[in-house]
């Protein structure tokens, strides 16, 4: 075996090691392109695949990161805790999933919310956690957007409500269908007090979420290529045994059938939130 012109053996294996040594998750593929990206550019754009525009999915901790002028953010309602009123057993107990999401995020349940400034304007913010079971509508969710909806009403402050979810908590069953019906009539009281509601749609906002509150926006703008409906696209192909267009539940072909009002990148959701309650004139 011959050594490499001036390079020995032992000189490879060295440098070998060393690559070795490179600590794991610096660099990551992207879910869209599968372009390898370096972990703390993606992070910068703020989550943003810098090849293919691709928007991964963010926390609510994150989200108001992005959101709100730097320090301004104050939560509220930290202290609800869900309960499991059914006692209710799947793969796991659900006391025991709820532990261990809680442990994992470090919020009680799936829902951020709280004042904040954006571009300078107070607004009361609520932010959904995809981290917590998927985002899942609970009794405390449903509760926490409720309370939102009405210090919005009581501040006269714009309410924005960023929505990313699998849809209502099974575990919790008719409690949990019924946040549905509790957090629409607390917009529709919003609405007769002359509030201004903006909802932003992230990937994926599905199920009881959009059969509620979040289609009920004054303003309703979404994330590029996020997925948005009720049911699932391989459910509704199963039901209606046909062929469904390709991207039908993607926020571009929503904003051509008139569901939504806009399409806009997470860069600018700052600055069109800003523009929208300027608009608005709250």
């Amino acid at each position: 075996m011959t050594e490499l012109p001036g390079r020995s053996w032992q000189d490879l294996a060295d440098a070998a090691g060393k690559r070795s040594e490179v600590p794991e998750g610096l660099w990551m593929r992207c879910p869209e392109c599968e372009a390898m990206v370096y972990r703390k550019t993606v992070e910068q754009n703020l989550h943003v695949c810098p090849e293919c525009d691709y928007h991964h999915r963010i926390g609510a901790d994150e989200r108001t990161r992005q959101l709100c002028d730097t320090g301004s953010f104050e939560p509220m309602w930290e202290d609800l805790r869900p309960t499991d009123p059914l006692g209710f057993v799947d793969l796991h107990a659900y006391k025991n999933r709820l532990a261990t999401e809680q442990a994992k995020t470090g919020h009680a349940d799936a829902l951020v919310c709280g004042t904040g400034f954006i571009k300078g304007r107070r607004v009361v913010l609520a932010c959904m956690d995809n981290r917590f079971m998927m985002g899942s509508m609970g009794s405390v969710v449903g509760e926490k957007i409720t309370r939102s909806i009405e210090k919005a009403i009581e501040t006269d402050l714009p309410l924005i409500i960023v929505s990313c979810s699998g849809g209502a908590r099974m575990q919790e069953g008719a409690l949990s269908l019924a946040q549905m019906s509790k957090t629409a009539a607390a917009l529709a009281r919003l609405d007769a007090a002359g509030g201004l509601f903006i909802s932003v749609l992230t990937d994926p906002t599905t199920g009881g979420v959009t059969a509620s509150f979040a289609m009920l926006g004054d303003f309703i703008v979404a994330e590029p290529r996020a997925l948005i409906g009720f049911a699932g696209p391989r459910v509704i192909a199963n039901t209606v045994r046909q062929e469904l267009p390709r991207g039908f539940q993607r926020s571009e072909h929503l904003l051509q059938k008139g569901f939504i009002d806009r399409v806009v990148h997470r860069k600018d959701l700052r600055s069109e939130i800003g523009r929208f309650i300027d608009y608005a004139g709250k």
